[in-house]
This record gives C-alpha cells, structure tokens and sequence, in this order.
C-alpha cells in the first residue's frame, strides 16, 4: 500500500481547498491514521489551539492512545480500510466544551492504481442526543445507547416506517420525536397516539374522524389524527393494543395511503411518516394469533431496540443529573454518596420513567440540596431489589434469589410466559419446570 506521507506535497493543498469548502468539520486522513489536512471547522472543534499535521486522528478526537478499534469502538477507518467501502458511525468526540455525539462518514480516495492513499473524513455533530446534561430529548453516552441512536440517525432522513421496541419507560417516545425532529418533515406535526387507551370504536374514530351524524353522539365532523398528521409523523405507541379487527383497517391505510372518515364514502389522501413502538413481543402475537401477520410485517421494515436501563453502563449518573435539572431547574441539587451507590445497585424494573419518579419524590423530600438515602423508595434502599437488604447482614440462598426474581418478572409479565422463557434464556419446558416448584409455594395467576 502506497504511504501517503510520501505522497508529494504538491497534492495536499488541492485537498487543502477542498476540506476549506467543506462547512463540517473534516480531515483528510494516512492510511495509518495521521491527520494530513484538516479545515478551519476541524480546527475550531477539535485544534485545542495545538498543531493537527501529522498528529493521529484517534488522539484528537478521542484522547486514545490506540487507534478506536483497539480501545472497544468500531474504526470507520480500519473498517474502510478493509473493504475498500464509505464507512459511517456514530462516535463521541472530545472537544474543549466536552464529549459530544458525532456522526462521522469517512470516504476512501485511491490513486491511479486503485490503491487507497488518503481517507476523507467529515463530521457532524448531532442534535438528536446529548452527552451532558440537556433540557430536553435524549441523553446517554453508553456504547448500547449510541447504537440504537446511530440506527434512529440512519433512518430519520428517510420516510420509512420505524418500530421502536424495548420495555416500557425506556423513552421510546423521545425516540420517535429525535426521528421526527432529524426527518425532512420535521416542520410537520408530530401527533402521538396511545393505542392502549382507545377501545375498538373509539379507536377508528380518534385514528380516521367521522362525520356528523355518522353514530350517536357524534354531532359534528371530527378530524382524525391522521389528518392533524398530514406533512408530519404520527406515533401510534403501544401498538401491539390495537384490537385485531382494526389492524386490517390499518394495514389497509399503510398499503393503499388512503383513508376513509367514519360515516363517509369520499377517500382521502394519507401524508404522514410512520413511527410504531411497542413493550410487547409482537412476533409471539404474530404465533398466537394476536396481531395479523401481514401488517406485521408492514411495519417491522426498521425496528429498533430500545437498551432498558440496567444495561445502560455509565449512563445513570447523566440521567440523574438531567432529571434533576429539568424537574428543580431552581435548584443545586445532587445525590450523596450513598444515595447514588443505592440507585446503581437497583435494577430499575421501570427504567427512565421510574427513575423520574424517584427523583421527583426525592426533590419533594429533601428540604436542602443534598438527596439522601432516607428520601429514595424502600424498594431503592434495599439496594438489588429485594436480593439482599443494603442496610442488614441478610444472605439468602441462590434457590430463594431465583425464586423473588421470578415472582416480580411474572408481575411485570404475567399473560406471555413463551417471550418471557426467551427473554430469560430458557426453553418453555424450563420455564414451566420452575413456574410449577414455585407455584407450590406461591399461588400464580393464571395457574388454576
């Protein structure tokens, strides 16, 4: 492979002029990852007033000492190098201000022989997250995080259907708006809807209106929410609730783009860009003949995973600090110690939203500005769930951990025990195995 530093010096400001019209931060880049070139957007972000020639791209950007690969990221350049392919990732870069979530998309340059010489590399930092504390949206700095935040990046320009999955209170909402908000139809409404809450009527009427007099009571024409979603998205949440007689009308809007209002015969044009997201395991549905396979399929053209909480590594420590700015703005408010030990032993069955809770309790508790352990829940003070208690000598077996374990998954879980054998890594027969040891202990609902 040809060295780029023993390129002539005479090419570089032809690249030199390039990178300057260039509004983003860019670089042109060795082989062996020595900053060539960079323009004055890279300088002001990521110069820190120091020279950047010939300096390794991983040392400015990341404070590595070893290229992204070696220290547990993905390498866009490595990985350019190696399939000769544009390569692009998400990627937190350092700056004077901090770390903050970059998309960086790095293009090989080949000499005559078609041999890679330079890489071409832009960045641009994104609004959808933030990597400090923020006001609003989303937060998160763990490698899980900027996965799913790289996936909702990818897909926001486009107009494809999204489903975003994960467990209840993991901020699938704040998801769908970051996608909304990316998305050329960001000027457009954004117009949620909870489909858990509408029963088999109401549910048409709320998604597509009626007209008057089309059933008793409606005494005037009603615009429905796909409408109010026309040139924006709409978010049907908990999608997995929609009745199964209304999800053909459903599938029937997402193939045909037109929609009827109740009581009328006239089609309307649909214009909206679609976001689903769902706690439930819709692919058992599908088995059990709970949700219609076809729209199913329809809608699952781009599912993301939402991480739950306890997977989220360092990520607590930011959202606690966020919580606590947007719920005491006016107030200096921090965790002691053991406080903040207590909240990282905790499981977080209800992820984000559970937090919040706990943090707004804890915001009315204190009268200064210091959150101490007697202002969190029992349930956080016992420190691994109910395993072992924080504040006693208590050690209980593996058998009666197992068996406390079960009995809060089967609450948070109690009519889909085959997802559930999946999501703990069991066979059914397993499952069952265990469910009836622990049934002659404990009456279970639904085990008549």
């Amino acid at each position: 492979m040809t060295d780029a530093k023993q390129l002539p010096n005479r090419v570089l400001p032809e690249f030199t002029a390039l990178l300057n019209g260039i509004e983003d931060p860019a670089v042109l880049l060795s082989p062996d990852y020595r900053i060539l070139a960079a323009n004055q957007a890279y300088r002001e972000h990521y110069g820190q007033e120091r020279p950047l020639h010939n300096r390794h791209c991983y040392e400015v950007s990341h404070g590595y000492a070893v290229p992204c690969d070696q220290a547990g990221e993905s390498c866009p350049l490595k990985n350019s190098l190696e399939s000769g392919q544009p390569q692009r990732v998400l990627h937190l870069h350092y700056t004077p201000a901090g770390e903050e979530h970059v998309d960086v998309s790095l293009m090989p340059i080949r000499d005559a022989d078609g041999v890679i010489v330079y890489l071409l590399e832009k960045m641009r930092q994104t609004t959808t997250a933030s990597s400090r504390p923020a006001a609003e949206g989303l937060v998160g700095r763990s490698r899980v995080f900027n996965q799913m935040l790289e996936l909702v990046r990818r897909v926001a320009p486009s107009d494809t259907a999204v489903l975003l999955l994960g467990e209840s209170g993991t901020g699938k909402e704040l998801a769908a708006r970051a996608i909304h908000n990316e998305s050329p139809r960001a000027r457009g409404p954004f117009v949620p809807v909870e489909c858990s809450g509408l029963s088999e009527t109401l549910f048409e009427s709320e998604l597509f209106g009626h007209e008057k007099g089309a059933f008793t009571g409606a005494h005037t024409r009603k615009i429905g929410l796909i409408e109010s979603a026309r040139g924006g998205t709409l978010f049907l949440d908990e999608v997995g609730d929609i009745p199964l007689s209304q999800q053909v009308k459903l599938l029937r809007l997402l193939e045909t783009g037109t929609f009827r209002r109740v009581g009328s015969i006239e089609p309307l044009q649909a214009d909206f860009r679609l976001v689903l997201a769902t706690h439930r395991d819709l692919q058992a549905m599908v088995d059990s003949g709970a949700f219609r396979q076809d729209l199913y399929y329809r809608i699952n053209a781009f599912p993301v995973e939402l991480p739950p909480l306890r997977a989220r590594g360092g990520d607590l420590g930011l959202l606690i600090d966020t919580m606590l700015q947007r719920l005491a703005p006016q107030r200096a408010l921090r965790l002691n110690a053991e406080a903040l030990r207590l909240l990282r032993l905790y499981a977080f069955p209800g992820n984000i939203r559970e937090l919040r809770n706990v943090l707004e309790r804890a915001i009315l508790l204190a009268d200064g500005d210091v959150i101490l352990p007697e202002h969190l829940p029992k349930a956080c003070r016992s420190g691994t769930n109910e395993s072992m208690d924080a504040d006693s000598d208590e050690i209980i077996t593996l058998e009666e951990n197992e068996r406390r374990y079960l009995l809060r998954v089967l609450a948070r879980h109690p009519d889909d025990r085959e997802s559930l054998a999946k999501r703990l890594g069991l066979s059914r027969r397993t499952l069952f195995r265990k469910l009836q040891v622990l049934q002659k202990a404990v009456p279970l609902e639904g085990d008549d």
